[in-house]
């Protein structure tokens, strides 16, 4: 188990530096100019210069990239005077003359935009994503479990036709076309029935008591966001339920009289979870990355509204920093997705 998760962390790290690699020359390529949106239009040259050294970009583009990643990295060597204290802070592990070898936070730069640190914003926004994955993985997993459930029992029905027709629907259309019908529908036209927002925070912030906890500003984007999760773990239930319900062992619990209650929900729903949990597990990473563009229509408060945001006014640090951050959730969810599975799964030989 060591030897698998220790091979598994070192082919995270390949994959990060691959991401941080890939995206630092995308991003060099692509226009604009960071020190003209720093210091501004009619800054005189000592002032671009500063701001241009301070930012490394007076060096070459290999020096850049390792400075890039020298600071990203939680391992990194770095002076030890006051400015670079200040800036990297962490713990001195070996001392290498006027530098050390520092385990310290990664340093994803700083903001162009407002000149706050970049891993203070990812993670000031972070909650927002992540109750809106989670909530949108909930969602899709208990009712796709229970329609997969009961379209096994009924094959070929109309009410199976019904929900397999529905979930292809669902797994077809791009999830921010659903979004934009979700909120124009029962955000804008049935609102005054629904009692849903087009937009809103999970916190909403009173001038006299505070923040107030309001769920339902969390269905109308977990809901859209789920979509296409709940649509697959249907189909993969009813095939993984269909699979079970056709063994010798679930025929000999119903010929010992077992009512079907406990026959589904004893026998055959526990040994039929397992790829639905394999499912479930790997789509709150995708769900994370995904919540991009829901977040913007629901203007909800999360990595993809800062994000998009830091796009549009070209940003790059903050573009740069939400692509390592969203790239490092998925290795760590699918590190421990594996190993999950094994424990779930004894036959699974790692």
């Amino acid at each position: 188990m060591l030897s698998f998760l220790l091979s598994r962390l070192g082919q995270g790290i390949l994959v990060l530096v691959g991401v941080a690699v890939t995206v630092f020359f995308l991003f060099n390529v692509l226009p604009g100019d960071p020190v003209a949106l720093l210091a501004g239009q009619r800054s005189d040259p000592a002032t671009r210069a500063a701001i241009s050294a301070d930012l490394g970009l007076d060096k070459p583009l290999p020096a850049q990239l390792l400075g890039y990643l020298n600071d990203a990295s939680p391992l990194g060597i770095h002076p030890r005077d006051s400015a670079a204290v200040a800036r990297y802070g962490g713990l001195t592990l070996l001392p290498l003359g006027s530098q050390a070898l520092v385990l310290k936070a990664p340093y994803l730069r700083r903001s162009f935009q407002s000149n706050k640190d970049v891993l203070s914003i990812l993670l000031d926004h972070f909650t927002g994503t992540l109750w809106l994955a989670l909530a949108a993985m909930l969602l899709a997993a208990v009712l796709g479990i229970l329609f997969g459930i009961v379209a096994a029992l009924r094959p070929h029905s109309w009410l199976d036709r019904t929900l397999i027709t529905t979930s292809v629907l669902g797994i077809s259309v791009p999830s921010f076309v659903a979004g934009i019908l979700i909120a124009m529908t029962f955000g804008f036209y049935w609102s005054h029935w629904t009692g849903l927002n087009l937009t809103g925070q999970l916190y909403e912030t009173d001038p006299f008591t505070g923040n107030h906890l309001v769920l339902r500003n969390l269905l109308l984007p977990a809901f859209a966001l789920g979509i296409r999760p709940l649509a697959i773990i249907t189909q993969l239930t009813r095939s993984s339920m269909l699979d079970v319900l056709s063994q010798d062992y679930i025929r000999t619990a119903r010929a010992k009289g077992l009512s079907a209650y406990r026959t589904v929900v004893g026998h055959a729903l526990k040994n039929a979870l397992n790829p639905v949990v394999t499912a479930v597990s790997g789509w709150l990473a995708s769900l994370m990355a995904g919540a991009f563009f829901i977040e913007y229509i629901f203007n909800w408060k999360g990595l993809g509204t800062i994000t998009l945001r830091a796009v549009e006014n070209l940003d790059f640090p903050v573009v740069m920093g939400a692509t390592l951050f969203i790239a490092f959730l998925f290795v760590a969810i699918n590190i421990v997705v594996d190993l999950l599975y094994a424990v779930l799964d004894p036959r699974v030989k790692l």
